[in-house]
């Protein structure tokens, strides 16, 4: 994507972030049992779509981020379904699947630390995102679905249900979050690993919202109020460098 429609890496993003894989959860979910697509029924139709919003940006002349926040919350539905096919339909089990999805994400990275030759984001102040080539978007799903077995594999498997799942796995994404600005200076895997622990924590706590065990507020509603949270945290959070890197573009 081009540079100029990319969102900055700071608090904003971060909380976009975890509102937009809570979304993704309950997106994932809503496609798969109320639209009636199962969990690969909707993978062809997400996959062309996120097609057209990549072709669509590349020949956008306005700025915008809304073609990345789209983007994201397309792979993260994908990446929904994708977790649940692999645990559920497929039954290969969390060890096995989580196992697979971390030797796949750490491949990608080091590719992509072989081919760049750095560590870093595309910014030497780390507040811009890598490079969102095909390998960006590949680790993006695959986190995706890392993140939702994970965060499924915390609620169901350890017992801790959604509730302090995801208490347990918010202070978990925190924590990486404080070692990555802190620690690793935002280098390229501190923030995959802050993604990865966002994609986690948001799926118990998408979960939250609609489960009996939580809120209970229904998956439509659910879907639509994570939708609603994550557009106006874009639209209308703007922090001052974001609003002066648009009035220069």
């Amino acid at each position: 994507m081009q540079v100029k429609n990319l969102p900055a890496i700071n608090a904003r993003y971060w909380c976009a972030i975890v509102v937009a894989s809570m979304a993704g959860a309950n997106t994932g979910d809503f496609a798969a049992r109320y639209l009636h697509l199962g969990h690969t029924g909707g993978l062809l139709p997400l996959a062309l779509v996120f097609l057209a919003i990549v072709w669509a940006e590349t020949r956008a002349r306005r700025a915008t981020e809304a073609y990345y926040w789209l983007a994201i919350i397309v792979l993260r539905t994908g990446a929904t379904n994708i977790a649940d096919l692999m645990t559920h339909d497929l039954r290969l089990g969390y060890p096995l699947t989580l196992a697979a999805l971390a030797a796949l994400i750490i491949a990608v990275l080091l590719f992509v630390y072989w081919r760049d030759g750095t560590a870093a984001p595309a910014g030497t102040d780390g507040r811009k995102l890598p490079a969102t080539d095909a390998a960006y978007w590949l680790a993006m799903l695959t986190a995706g679905t890392l993140g939702t077995a994970g965060g499924d594999f915390t609620a169901d498997e350890l017992g801790l249900g959604v509730g302090y799942g995801s208490l347990a796995l918010l202070a978990v994404f925190l924590i990486v979050l404080l070692g990555a600005t802190r620690i690793g200076k935002m280098s390229l895997f501190w923030y995959w690993a802050a993604i990865v622990a966002a994609r986690t924590a948001g799926t118990t706590m998408g979960d939250f919202l609609p489960s009996r065990r939580g809120l209970d507020l229904g998956l439509p509603l659910s879907t639509a109020f994570t939708l609603t949270a994550l557009a106006l945290i874009v639209i209308l959070w703007r922090d001052r460098q974001t609003t002066l890197a648009a009035e220069t573009r």
